[in-house]
Protein backbone atom coordinates (compact mmCIF):
# COMPACT_ATOMS: atom_id res chain seq x y z
CA UNK A 1 0.00 0.00 0.00
CA UNK A 2 1.17 3.55 -0.75
CA UNK A 3 -0.28 6.56 1.05
CA UNK A 4 0.13 10.16 -0.06
CA UNK A 5 0.07 12.67 2.80
CA UNK A 6 1.89 15.60 1.19
CA UNK A 7 -1.07 17.49 -0.21
CA UNK A 8 0.26 20.86 0.96
CA UNK A 9 3.00 20.38 -1.64
CA UNK A 10 0.60 19.36 -4.40
CA UNK A 11 -2.64 17.45 -4.83
CA UNK A 12 -3.65 14.80 -7.36
CA UNK A 13 -5.73 16.19 -10.19
CA UNK A 14 -9.44 15.50 -9.93
CA UNK A 15 -10.81 13.34 -12.79
CA UNK A 16 -13.45 15.99 -13.51
CA UNK A 17 -10.70 18.57 -14.00
CA UNK A 18 -8.91 16.39 -16.54
CA UNK A 19 -12.20 15.84 -18.40
CA UNK A 20 -12.78 19.60 -18.58
CA UNK A 21 -9.24 20.22 -19.84
CA UNK A 22 -8.97 17.43 -22.40
CA UNK A 23 -11.02 19.02 -25.24
CA UNK A 24 -8.79 22.12 -25.05
CA UNK A 25 -5.72 19.94 -25.49
CA UNK A 26 -7.11 18.00 -28.44
CA UNK A 27 -9.78 19.94 -30.30
CA UNK A 28 -10.01 23.57 -29.17
CA UNK A 29 -6.41 24.64 -29.69
CA UNK A 30 -6.81 28.12 -31.14
CA UNK A 31 -4.73 31.03 -29.90
CA UNK A 32 -7.07 33.18 -27.77
CA UNK A 33 -5.62 36.32 -29.35
CA UNK A 34 -6.62 35.21 -32.87
CA UNK A 35 -9.76 36.78 -34.31
CA UNK A 36 -10.95 33.74 -36.29
CA UNK A 37 -13.41 31.17 -34.93
CA UNK A 38 -10.71 28.95 -33.43
CA UNK A 39 -9.37 31.86 -31.39
CA UNK A 40 -12.80 33.17 -30.43
CA UNK A 41 -13.73 29.73 -29.08
CA UNK A 42 -10.76 29.60 -26.71
CA UNK A 43 -10.95 33.28 -25.77
CA UNK A 44 -14.55 32.78 -24.72
CA UNK A 45 -13.58 29.73 -22.65
CA UNK A 46 -10.97 31.78 -20.79
CA UNK A 47 -13.40 34.60 -20.08
CA UNK A 48 -16.09 32.19 -18.91
CA UNK A 49 -13.52 30.66 -16.54
CA UNK A 50 -12.61 34.09 -15.25
CA UNK A 51 -16.28 34.91 -14.69
CA UNK A 52 -16.86 31.61 -12.84
CA UNK A 53 -13.93 32.21 -10.49
CA UNK A 54 -15.02 35.79 -9.84
CA UNK A 55 -18.55 34.66 -8.99
CA UNK A 56 -17.25 32.10 -6.51
CA UNK A 57 -15.15 34.78 -4.77
CA UNK A 58 -17.77 37.56 -5.03
CA UNK A 59 -15.33 39.60 -7.10
CA UNK A 60 -15.40 41.25 -10.52
CA UNK A 61 -14.03 39.32 -13.53
CA UNK A 62 -11.63 42.18 -14.26
CA UNK A 63 -10.06 41.70 -10.81
CA UNK A 64 -8.76 38.22 -11.73
CA UNK A 65 -5.38 38.03 -13.51
CA UNK A 66 -4.32 34.54 -14.56
CA UNK A 67 -0.73 33.59 -13.74
CA UNK A 68 1.53 30.54 -13.80
CA UNK A 69 0.78 29.92 -10.13
CA UNK A 70 1.21 31.28 -6.63
CA UNK A 71 4.86 32.34 -6.83
CA UNK A 72 4.30 34.54 -9.86
CA UNK A 73 1.14 35.97 -8.30
CA UNK A 74 2.97 36.85 -5.06
CA UNK A 75 5.80 38.44 -7.03
CA UNK A 76 3.38 40.46 -9.13
CA UNK A 77 1.52 41.75 -6.07
CA UNK A 78 4.67 42.87 -4.25
CA UNK A 79 6.58 44.35 -7.18
CA UNK A 80 3.57 46.13 -8.66
CA UNK A 81 2.41 47.36 -5.26
CA UNK A 82 5.79 48.98 -4.66
CA UNK A 83 6.23 50.32 -8.18
CA UNK A 84 2.71 51.54 -8.92
CA UNK A 85 1.64 52.81 -5.49
CA UNK A 86 4.79 54.44 -4.13
CA UNK A 87 5.24 51.89 -1.34
CA UNK A 88 8.31 52.70 0.75
CA UNK A 89 7.92 50.04 3.41
CA UNK A 90 6.91 46.36 3.52
CA UNK A 91 5.70 44.67 6.69
CA UNK A 92 5.86 40.87 6.60
CA UNK A 93 6.90 37.96 8.85
CA UNK A 94 9.92 35.71 9.08
CA UNK A 95 7.86 32.58 8.36
CA UNK A 96 6.32 33.56 5.04
CA UNK A 97 6.69 31.28 2.03
CA UNK A 98 9.86 32.11 0.10
CA UNK A 99 7.69 33.42 -2.75
CA UNK A 100 7.01 36.37 -0.44
CA UNK A 101 10.05 36.36 1.86
CA UNK A 102 12.70 36.23 -0.85
CA UNK A 103 10.78 38.64 -3.07
CA UNK A 104 10.54 41.19 -0.26
CA UNK A 105 14.29 40.88 0.31
CA UNK A 106 14.96 41.47 -3.40
CA UNK A 107 12.75 44.56 -3.39
CA UNK A 108 14.58 45.88 -0.33
CA UNK A 109 17.95 45.39 -2.02
CA UNK A 110 17.00 46.66 -5.48
CA UNK A 111 14.48 49.38 -4.66
CA UNK A 112 15.68 50.55 -1.25
CA UNK A 113 12.30 49.78 0.35
CA UNK A 114 12.35 49.36 4.11
CA UNK A 115 11.61 45.79 5.19
CA UNK A 116 10.10 45.25 8.65
CA UNK A 117 9.12 42.00 10.39
CA UNK A 118 6.12 41.77 12.69
CA UNK A 119 6.55 39.88 15.95
CA UNK A 120 5.28 36.31 16.29
CA UNK A 121 4.09 34.55 19.43
CA UNK A 122 5.52 31.24 20.67
CA UNK A 123 3.21 29.29 18.34
CA UNK A 124 4.23 31.30 15.29
CA UNK A 125 1.08 33.43 15.04
CA UNK A 126 1.21 37.12 14.16
CA UNK A 127 1.19 39.60 17.05
CA UNK A 128 -1.69 41.83 15.96
CA UNK A 129 -0.90 44.47 18.61
CA UNK A 130 2.64 44.80 17.28
CA UNK A 131 1.34 44.95 13.73
CA UNK A 132 -0.82 47.94 14.62
CA UNK A 133 2.15 49.64 16.27
CA UNK A 134 4.17 49.18 13.08
CA UNK A 135 1.32 50.54 10.95
CA UNK A 136 1.27 53.81 12.88
CA UNK A 137 4.45 55.00 11.19
CA UNK A 138 3.62 57.71 8.66
CA UNK A 139 5.00 56.09 5.49
CA UNK A 140 3.29 54.36 2.57
CA UNK A 141 3.24 50.69 3.58
CA UNK A 142 2.31 47.32 2.18
CA UNK A 143 1.51 44.45 4.54
CA UNK A 144 2.16 40.94 3.20
CA UNK A 145 1.08 38.13 5.53
CA UNK A 146 -0.04 34.67 4.46
CA UNK A 147 -3.51 33.41 5.30
CA UNK A 148 -2.23 30.01 6.42
CA UNK A 149 1.36 28.97 6.93
CA UNK A 150 2.30 26.19 4.54
CA UNK A 151 4.40 24.32 7.12
CA UNK A 152 2.61 24.66 10.47
CA UNK A 153 -0.87 25.69 9.30
CA UNK A 154 -1.40 28.77 11.49
CA UNK A 155 -4.30 30.91 10.25
CA UNK A 156 -4.19 34.71 10.06
CA UNK A 157 -7.37 36.62 11.02
CA UNK A 158 -7.70 38.09 7.52
CA UNK A 159 -10.58 40.46 8.17
CA UNK A 160 -9.01 41.90 11.31
CA UNK A 161 -5.76 42.58 9.48
CA UNK A 162 -7.56 44.04 6.46
CA UNK A 163 -9.44 46.45 8.73
CA UNK A 164 -6.18 47.53 10.36
CA UNK A 165 -4.62 48.13 6.96
CA UNK A 166 -7.57 50.25 5.88
CA UNK A 167 -7.40 52.21 9.14
CA UNK A 168 -3.78 53.17 8.45
CA UNK A 169 -4.06 53.45 4.65
CA UNK A 170 -1.77 50.49 3.98
CA UNK A 171 -2.00 48.04 1.11
CA UNK A 172 -2.69 44.46 2.14
CA UNK A 173 -1.51 41.38 0.25
CA UNK A 174 -2.10 37.86 1.55
CA UNK A 175 -0.63 34.68 0.14
CA UNK A 176 -3.75 32.51 0.09
CA UNK A 177 -2.23 29.63 -1.88
CA UNK A 178 -2.80 27.09 0.92
CA UNK A 179 -6.36 28.22 1.68
CA UNK A 180 -7.82 28.93 -1.75
CA UNK A 181 -10.30 26.16 -2.53
CA UNK A 182 -10.42 25.19 1.15
CA UNK A 183 -12.24 28.22 2.60
CA UNK A 184 -14.87 30.58 1.22
CA UNK A 185 -13.76 34.09 0.35
CA UNK A 186 -16.16 37.00 0.02
CA UNK A 187 -13.88 39.63 -1.45
CA UNK A 188 -16.44 42.41 -1.30
CA UNK A 189 -16.79 41.87 2.42
CA UNK A 190 -13.11 41.16 3.11
CA UNK A 191 -11.87 44.37 1.43
CA UNK A 192 -8.33 43.22 0.63
CA UNK A 193 -5.97 44.44 -2.11
CA UNK A 194 -4.27 41.25 -3.33
CA UNK A 195 -4.75 37.50 -2.86
CA UNK A 196 -3.16 34.60 -4.72
CA UNK A 197 -4.00 31.14 -6.00
CA UNK A 198 -2.29 28.00 -7.32
CA UNK A 199 -4.63 25.43 -8.85
CA UNK A 200 -2.55 22.39 -7.97
CA UNK A 201 -3.20 22.92 -4.24
CA UNK A 202 -6.86 21.89 -4.68
CA UNK A 203 -6.82 19.18 -7.35
CA UNK A 204 -6.24 21.43 -10.35
CA UNK A 205 -3.34 21.49 -12.82
CA UNK A 206 0.17 22.68 -12.05
CA UNK A 207 1.33 25.86 -13.76
CA UNK A 208 -1.96 27.72 -13.40
CA UNK A 209 -3.14 30.25 -10.83
CA UNK A 210 -4.28 33.83 -10.46
CA UNK A 211 -3.73 37.11 -8.70
CA UNK A 212 -6.76 38.99 -7.43
CA UNK A 213 -6.24 42.75 -7.62
CA UNK A 214 -8.84 45.00 -6.02
CA UNK A 215 -10.45 47.10 -8.74
CA UNK A 216 -9.71 50.27 -6.76
CA UNK A 217 -6.01 49.82 -7.56
CA UNK A 218 -4.35 50.82 -10.79
CA UNK A 219 -1.65 48.39 -11.90
CA UNK A 220 0.78 48.62 -14.78
CA UNK A 221 2.04 45.72 -16.85
CA UNK A 222 4.18 43.17 -15.01
CA UNK A 223 5.24 41.00 -17.97
CA UNK A 224 5.79 42.92 -21.21
CA UNK A 225 5.45 41.54 -24.71
CA UNK A 226 1.71 41.33 -25.27
CA UNK A 227 -1.66 42.75 -24.27
CA UNK A 228 -3.04 39.57 -22.70
CA UNK A 229 -4.79 39.67 -19.33
CA UNK A 230 -6.10 43.17 -20.00
CA UNK A 231 -2.56 44.40 -20.56
CA UNK A 232 -1.25 43.17 -17.18
CA UNK A 233 0.59 40.02 -18.27
CA UNK A 234 1.94 39.51 -21.76
CA UNK A 235 2.19 36.02 -23.24
CA UNK A 236 -0.17 33.46 -24.73
CA UNK A 237 -2.51 32.21 -22.04
CA UNK A 238 -2.22 28.74 -20.50
CA UNK A 239 -5.57 27.80 -21.98
CA UNK A 240 -6.15 24.32 -20.61
CA UNK A 241 -4.54 25.28 -17.29
CA UNK A 242 -7.08 28.07 -16.88
CA UNK A 243 -9.94 25.73 -17.80
CA UNK A 244 -8.68 23.24 -15.21
CA UNK A 245 -8.28 25.94 -12.57
CA UNK A 246 -11.87 27.10 -12.96
CA UNK A 247 -13.20 23.53 -12.84
CA UNK A 248 -11.15 22.75 -9.71
CA UNK A 249 -12.52 25.90 -8.05
CA UNK A 250 -16.06 24.91 -8.97
CA UNK A 251 -15.59 21.43 -7.46
CA UNK A 252 -13.97 22.82 -4.32
CA UNK A 253 -16.85 25.20 -3.70
CA UNK A 254 -19.58 22.58 -4.06
CA UNK A 255 -19.31 21.64 -0.37
CA UNK A 256 -16.58 23.64 1.37
CA UNK A 257 -18.04 23.17 4.86
CA UNK A 258 -18.52 19.43 4.41
CA UNK A 259 -14.98 19.02 3.12
CA UNK A 260 -13.62 21.02 6.05
CA UNK A 261 -15.54 18.93 8.60
CA UNK A 262 -14.46 15.64 7.06
CA UNK A 263 -10.75 16.51 6.77
CA UNK A 264 -10.62 18.11 10.23
CA UNK A 265 -11.96 14.83 11.64
CA UNK A 266 -9.14 12.95 9.92
CA UNK A 267 -6.57 15.40 11.30
CA UNK A 268 -7.94 15.05 14.84
CA UNK A 269 -7.97 11.26 14.46
CA UNK A 270 -4.34 11.17 13.35
CA UNK A 271 -3.26 13.39 16.28
CA UNK A 272 -4.97 11.02 18.72
CA UNK A 273 -3.43 7.92 17.12
CA UNK A 274 0.07 9.41 17.08
CA UNK A 275 -0.18 10.34 20.75
CA UNK A 276 -1.13 6.74 21.53
CA UNK A 277 2.23 5.70 20.09
CA UNK A 278 4.20 8.42 21.86
CA UNK A 279 2.39 10.56 24.46
CA UNK A 280 5.14 13.20 24.29
CA UNK A 281 4.44 13.87 20.63
CA UNK A 282 3.47 17.52 20.21
CA UNK A 283 2.03 19.66 17.46
CA UNK A 284 3.97 22.53 15.92
CA UNK A 285 1.92 25.69 15.51
CA UNK A 286 -1.60 26.43 16.70
CA UNK A 287 -3.59 23.53 18.12
CA UNK A 288 -6.95 25.34 18.26
CA UNK A 289 -8.85 24.13 15.13
CA UNK A 290 -10.28 27.62 14.60
CA UNK A 291 -6.72 28.98 14.28
CA UNK A 292 -5.18 26.15 12.26
CA UNK A 293 -5.50 25.04 8.64
CA UNK A 294 -7.39 21.75 8.69
CA UNK A 295 -5.38 20.21 5.85
CA UNK A 296 -1.97 20.56 7.57
CA UNK A 297 -0.55 18.73 10.59
CA UNK A 298 3.05 19.39 11.65
CA UNK A 299 4.21 16.89 14.26
CA UNK A 300 7.31 17.09 16.45
CA UNK A 301 8.56 13.62 17.36
CA UNK A 302 10.74 13.32 20.47
CA UNK A 303 13.50 11.42 18.70
CA UNK A 304 17.25 11.86 18.64
CA UNK A 305 17.68 10.54 15.08
CA UNK A 306 17.57 12.92 12.17
CA UNK A 307 14.29 14.07 10.69
CA UNK A 308 15.54 13.10 7.25
CA UNK A 309 16.01 9.46 8.33
CA UNK A 310 12.43 9.21 9.59
CA UNK A 311 11.10 10.73 6.37
CA UNK A 312 13.24 8.33 4.34
CA UNK A 313 12.04 5.35 6.37
CA UNK A 314 8.41 6.36 5.94
CA UNK A 315 8.89 6.75 2.20
CA UNK A 316 10.48 3.30 1.94
CA UNK A 317 7.49 1.91 3.81
CA UNK A 318 4.91 3.55 1.57
CA UNK A 319 4.08 6.86 3.25
CA UNK A 320 4.79 10.16 1.47
CA UNK A 321 5.05 13.12 3.82
CA UNK A 322 7.30 16.17 4.16
CA UNK A 323 9.78 17.74 6.54
CA UNK A 324 8.56 21.22 5.70
CA UNK A 325 7.93 23.30 2.61
CA UNK A 326 8.27 21.43 -0.70
CA UNK A 327 10.15 24.42 -2.08
CA UNK A 328 13.02 23.62 0.30
CA UNK A 329 13.32 19.96 -0.66
CA UNK A 330 16.93 18.98 -1.11
CA UNK A 331 18.14 21.86 1.05
CA UNK A 332 20.26 21.10 4.10
CA UNK A 333 19.40 24.40 5.76
CA UNK A 334 16.30 23.05 7.46
CA UNK A 335 12.98 24.79 7.86
CA UNK A 336 13.13 28.56 8.29
CA UNK A 337 9.64 28.33 9.81
CA UNK A 338 10.49 25.83 12.53
CA UNK A 339 13.79 27.59 13.24
CA UNK A 340 11.81 30.73 14.11
CA UNK A 341 9.67 28.99 16.72
CA UNK A 342 10.92 28.62 20.29
CA UNK A 343 12.50 25.23 20.97
CA UNK A 344 12.02 23.89 17.45
CA UNK A 345 15.50 24.36 16.01
CA UNK A 346 16.27 20.69 16.50
CA UNK A 347 12.75 19.32 16.25
CA UNK A 348 12.27 16.04 14.38
CA UNK A 349 9.28 17.41 12.50
CA UNK A 350 7.09 15.73 9.91
CA UNK A 351 4.38 17.56 8.01
CA UNK A 352 1.38 15.42 7.09
CA UNK A 353 -1.17 17.11 4.84
CA UNK A 354 -4.55 15.89 3.70
CA UNK A 355 -7.01 16.23 0.83
CA UNK A 356 -10.59 15.30 0.00
CA UNK A 357 -9.28 11.92 -1.20
CA UNK A 358 -7.54 11.02 2.09
CA UNK A 359 -9.20 8.13 3.95
CA UNK A 360 -9.23 6.88 7.54
CA UNK A 361 -7.66 3.62 6.35
CA UNK A 362 -4.73 5.59 4.92
CA UNK A 363 -4.29 7.41 8.24
CA UNK A 364 -4.25 4.05 10.06
CA UNK A 365 -1.62 2.73 7.67
CA UNK A 366 0.52 5.85 8.04
CA UNK A 367 0.36 5.74 11.84
CA UNK A 368 1.33 2.06 11.80
CA UNK A 369 4.36 2.86 9.66
CA UNK A 370 5.35 5.74 11.97
CA UNK A 371 5.27 3.27 14.87
CA UNK A 372 7.30 0.69 12.97
CA UNK A 373 9.87 3.21 11.73
CA UNK A 374 10.24 4.76 15.17
CA UNK A 375 10.98 1.37 16.70
CA UNK A 376 13.54 0.60 13.99
CA UNK A 377 15.29 3.95 14.47
CA UNK A 378 15.45 3.49 18.22
CA UNK A 379 16.75 -0.09 17.98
Amino acid sequence: MKVYLDNAATTPMAPEVWEAMEPFMKEHFGNPSSTHSFGRKTKNAIEMSRKKIAQLLNAEPGEIIFTSGGTEADNMALWCGVRDHCVKRIITSTIEHHAVGHTAECIKDLEGVELVYVNLDSNGSVDIVHLEELLQKDVKTMVSLMHANNEIGNLLPLKEVSQLCRKYNALFHSDTVQTMGHYKFDLKDLDIDFITCAAHKFHGPKGSGFLYVNKSLAMKQMICGGSQERGHRGGTENLYGIIGLAKAMELAYEDVEGHQKEVQALKDYMIARLKEIEPNTRINGETDPSKSLYTVLNVCFPLSESNAMLLFSLDINGVAASGGSACSSGSNKGSHVLATLDGNQYCNAIRFSFSRYTTKEEIDFAVKQVANCTQLLEA
